[in-house]
């Protein structure tokens, strides 16, 4: 099992951005943070990338849940997602498998909720080629 879901897919990274977060929020998700991994490295070690951007995506009845289980479990929160451009209007985009992390936590209480939530996110990634 892999630890994080991944597709490809055409538009621009804005126009691939708001695909995400529309797909998200469907999902019961909202972004909490957004990282722009281009600028950052750019300002900090003055180096260029492709656009990169890291997106914390937080579920608050499924957090609680998660926290409620296990008090520390908010070292793994949010969820990321990563846009990242491959190429002209060429993306790809990836978010944790939430049941591949929650094995390192070592509590079964936290099965049922990252299954819940691996599969929300994982129909993130599968529709992102369905919407128009």
């Amino acid at each position: 099992m892999s630890y994080y879901f991944s597709t490809n897919t055409t538009g621009t990274f804005d126009e691939t951005i708001d695909k995400v977060t529309a797909l998200l929020k469907q999902e019961g998700f909202g972004i909490l943070t957004e990282i722009d991994m281009k600028q950052t490295l750019k300002n900090k070690l003055d180096v260029d990338i492709k656009k990169y951007k890291i997106l914390g995506a937080c579920n608050p009845p499924f957090a609680y849940k998660a926290l409620q289980a296990e008090n520390k479990i908010g070292t793994m929160l949010p969820c990321n997602f990563i846009v990242q451009e491959l190429g002209p209007n060429q993306m790809e985009v990836s978010c944790i498998n939430p049941m591949v992390s929650m094995q390192a936590v070592g509590n079964d209480t936290l099965k049922d909720v990252a299954q819940e939530v691996s599969s929300k996110l994982e129909n993130v990634i599968k529709n992102l080629n369905n919407e128009a």
